[in-house]
């Protein structure tokens, strides 16, 4: 069994759209601790991140907004995953996509203290491939990879630490990428399943062929979940919908995979804004989600009320 180490991150400010801020506390009313606990997992939940007080940093770019604050998450939330980590199985509870410009330095950071390599499996609509320097909308949750990936154009912003070769990144139903972004990423050795690919595919041989690549090099594997990764149909709660999105049983079969590769070290639940859910849909097939990933069969699936 895990112990699962759960951190709030309230991160609003990576992009315009308020709510994401409300998404720790939905997925505790959501059940997300009794879940795990249920699974026979142990669980600790650090309570939310707070950062420090913003600074006065600026960039070249005008369209960039809330820099500074980012910047305070980004330091807070890379210490936050670096600390927990040695204890057990962190999983993020944000929050905007912009908090993995921490979180996944964090995990990069205890990889290269470890000796092991870092890989990141980035289950999202969005290949969030763009710098501070290219972004035209001057939201900062369409950053991380890109930060991840080593890619410069991230002044002010400390330098990412080892940042993560190309090969070491899978993107996982990818649909909605603009030209720069894709130029960027033909650039890169990273593996882009995007929904062409899982149509034509299927989940199991792409998912497992990285995941083979993880565990012949006793990788660490740190996962970020969108919940734009999950049709719109299914999952209304996000302010970036793009339809075509994955299946409610799609999504589950990822999760029971990479429950079984056991190679799972830390989880990011991103982009949950409970202002826009429908009595708590998003919020609780999220946390049934996690729940296979953490080892519910799918016999196991409660019965919901809608």
């Amino acid at each position: 069994m895990t112990h699962c180490i759960l951190i709030g991150a309230p991160v609003d400010e990576g992009q315009r759209r308020l709510g994401c801020l409300m998404g720790p506390a939905a997925y505790r009313v959501a059940g997300l601790s009794r879940t795990l606990g249920d699974l026979g997992h142990t669980v600790e939940d650090r309570g939310d991140v707070t950062p420090r007080a913003p600074g006065n940093e600026t960039c070249a770019n005008p369209a960039v907004h809330h820099l500074p604050e980012m910047l305070a998450w980004t330091e807070a939330l890379r210490s936050a995953m670096a600390n927990a980590l040695p204890d057990g199985m962190p999983i993020i509870m944000g929050g905007d996509h912009s908090l993995a410009l921490g979180t996944v330095a964090g995990v990069a950071q205890h990889a290269a203290k470890l000796g092991r390599p870092q890989f990141v499996i980035w289950l999202d609509a969005h290949s969030d491939f763009h710098t501070v320097e290219t972004t035209t909308s001057g939201n900062l949750h369409g950053t991380p990879m890109a930060y991840a990936a080593g890619r410069p154009g991230f002044d002010p912003f400390p330098p990412f630490p080892a940042p993560i070769p190309g090969e070491n990144i899978c993107m996982f139903g990818i649909r909605s990428v603009d030209p720069a972004e894709h130029a960027a990423m033909q650039e890169t050795e990273i593996a882009v399943n995007d929904m062409r690919v899982l149509d034509e595919q299927g989940i199991v041989a792409p998912l497992r062929a990285f995941l083979n690549r993880v565990r012949e090099a006793n990788g660490l594997l740190h996962v970020s979940l969108d919940v734009d990764f999950l049709d719109p149909s299914i999952a209304p709660a996000v302010g970036t919908t793009v339809p075509g999105g994955t299946t409610f049983r799609e999504a589950h079969l990822v999760m029971e995979l990479l429950h079984e590769s056991g190679l799972v070290t830390s989880l990011d639940l991103v982009e949950l804004n409970p202002f826009l859910d429908d009595r708590g849909r998003t919020a609780k097939l999220m946390v049934d989600l996690v729940g296979s990933l953490m080892g519910r069969k799918v016999f196991d699936r409660p019965t919901r009320s809608y």
